[in-house]
Order: structure tokens, then C-alpha cells, then sequence
């Protein structure tokens, strides 16, 4: 099969928790703010863009409140995606700049401006302080179910997901988080992280199911060069460069009562929540569970001897 009836896409899933870049703005002298992530995710996808013309990309925002597409947005006619958009690609573009390729300028443009947006409407006043990463991947595998519904019938599109990981895991998304691993396992799409602070084990076990490659960035400054380095190339390409090795994966699940890792736990039969301690009631689903007690040896009634 030629390289022009292969269509690659690329969704780019960037982790945009306010809190989490607030404190790392504060936090250090060295700063890496959300915009400096942003610029590398932007160089990423323009150079996948590059590689080939029937290249695709998509970029998702996972925030505390919403999930939302930052490329491509409500204003890219879907024809656009496909190259054959026509005058609608033309009223997108805002023209060369630089000597730019317009493309590429009105998707960086488009991605900032939403960005800026989904910032700015931002309001912490609620005690949802997560990231709504298994939502945005739930987004992105069907974002990628009804582009290969579009293909031409001479075309095969290969697709994966790049998750840029900021904030800590939920214990709280771990169901949904799993779902979204083994739906994606069954459609043959890649799922690589790019971790850049604390260990996911979440991550790791979806990279690992899905033959993805799992990344700690050591060095947040040079984000974008193990972007390039490791992300660029596509899943036939990788096996020809030398990537960092595989890690050791944590298979231990996170129960849901304290958020702890263990090795040995009780399982809801209903809902399958995970608790260290046992309970007669689930507090995921409230199913009350039927405890066989031993059963109770009724003692034998002496008979009464008469008296003769």
C-alpha cells in the first residue's frame, strides 16, 4: 500500500488542570508555564503535519470542568480535515505570516485562541479539582471512530493518542479509565504518555496494553525535544530508532476508599470498586451484600424421663 492511501492521525491530549500549572508557575525558579507546554505540543503536531500530506491531528484540552477540542474547532468545516475543503479552507486561514504555511498558522491561531478562552472562563469555585483525563480519551477515540467512518474506501487510517500528563491520577476515573484502555486496545490504537511530574500508574498500564510508549520527562524545559524524539515517529518507524527502554509497569490497583495502592483487596461484584477493607455495603453503588453467617447448631431438647 502507497503512503498516500495510508492516513495517519494524531490526538494530541494536553492536560490544562489550573491548579497544578498555577503551582508549578509559583513553585520554581526555572519556570515551565502551560503556554511553553502548548508552543511543544503546537511544533509536535505541525511537524506530524509535515511528514506526510495525508497526515491528520486533533488536539484536546482536558481541564477540571470540561473536555474541549482545541483543534479542530467548531469554525473547521469537516472537509477541511481531509484536504478537500476548498473556499472554506481558504476563509479559515488567516493568511501567511512569515512566510508560514497558512495551514499551519490558522491551526496554531485556532488552538491559542481556544486555550485562551477555555482559561479565562475557568471557575474554581466547586470542589472539582481533577483532571477529566478519561473523559477526554473517551472524546478522542470517538473523535477517531467517526473520522475513519470518512475515509475513502481505498484508504486505511492508523491512529494513536498522546496524553501530555500533568496533575496527579484520580482513583475516582479509574473504571472509566479502564473501559477507555481496552476500547482502545480493540480498535488497534496506541496510547503513549508524555508524564511530566509524578508517576501514572493509570498510564503506564494503558501504554502497556496498548503498545504505546511511556515517558517521564526528566527535564521539563527540553519538553520539546523528547516530544520530536519520541513521539514523532509513527509505531513502523519506531522500531528502527533507538527509544528509551521499556519501564517496569505497576499492575496494582488503586482502591477506592483511601486512594491507596494494593496488592490484595476486595472487589464489588456489581460495580467491581476496589476497597482495602471490607464492607457489607459498596459505596460506589450502594449494593448490600448477603453475609453467610456458620450455621447455628440448635441444641437437642433433653427428654424427660418418667417416673415410674
Amino acid at each position: 500500500m502507497s503512503t498516500d492511501d495510508e492516513l495517519s492521525l494524531l490526538v494530541i491530549v494536553i492536560d490544562t488542570n489550573p491548579i497544578w500549572w498555577g503551582k508549578k508557575a509559583l513553585g520554581e525558579a526555572e519556570q515551565f508555564t502551560l503556554s511553553k507546554c502548548i508552543d511543544a505540543a503546537m511544533v509536535l503536531g505541525n511537524s506530524h503535519l509535515f511528514m506526510n500530506r495525508t497526515n491528520r491531528l486533533a488536539v484536546i484540552a482536558s481541564h477540571t470542568q470540561e473536555s474541549r477540542f482545541l483543534y479542530p474547532g467548531k469554525r473547521w468545516a469537516f472537509a477541511d480535515l481531509f484536504g478537500d475543503g476548498g473556499s472554506s479552507m481558504e476563509s479559515n486561514c488567516s493568511g501567511s505570516k512569515d512566510g508560514k504555511y497558512e495551514l499551519l498558522t490558522a491551526i496554531n491561531d485556532a488552538i491559542a485562541e481556544e486555550i485562551k478562552d477555555l482559561m479565562t472562563k475557568t471557575d474554581m469555585r466547586g470542589q472539582q479539582t481533577e483532571t477529566l483525563l478519561a473523559g477526554s480519551l473517551a472524546k478522542a477515540l470517538c473523535y477517531i471512530n467517526k473520522m475513519s467512518k470518512e475515509v475513502k474506501a481505498n484508504q486505511e487510517m492508523k491512529s494513536r493518542i498522546l496524553v501530555i500528563k500533568a496533575a496527579e491520577d484520580s482513583a475516582l476515573q479509574y473504571m472509566n479509565f479502564m473501559n477507555v484502555i481496552f476500547a482502545a486496545q480493540k480498535q488497534s490504537i496506541l496510547i503513549d504518555a508524555c508524564v511530566l511530574d509524578s508517576d501514572s500508574g493509570l498510564l503506564q498500564q494503558a501504554c502497556d496494553i496498548t503498545g504505546g510508549i511511556y515517558l517521564k520527562v526528566p527535564h521539563m524545559p527540553s519538553l520539546l525535544q523528547y516530544l520530536l524524539w519520541v513521539f514523532l515517529p509513527d509505531q513502523e518507524q519506531r522500531s528502527q530508532l533507538v527509544l528509551p527502554p521499556p519501564i517496569h509497569v505497576d499492575y496494582r490497583a488503586a482502591c477506592f476508599c483511601h486512594r491507596n495502592l494494593i496488592e490484595i483487596g476486595y472487589v464489588c461484584s456489581v460495580c467491581l470498586s476496589i476497597f482495602c477493607n471490607f464492607s457489607p455495603i459498596c459505596s460506589t453503588c450502594e449494593t448490600a451484600f448477603k453475609i453467610s453467617l456458620p450455621p447455628v447448631m440448635k441444641a437437642k431438647k433433653k427428654k424427660l424421663k418418667l417416673a415410674v
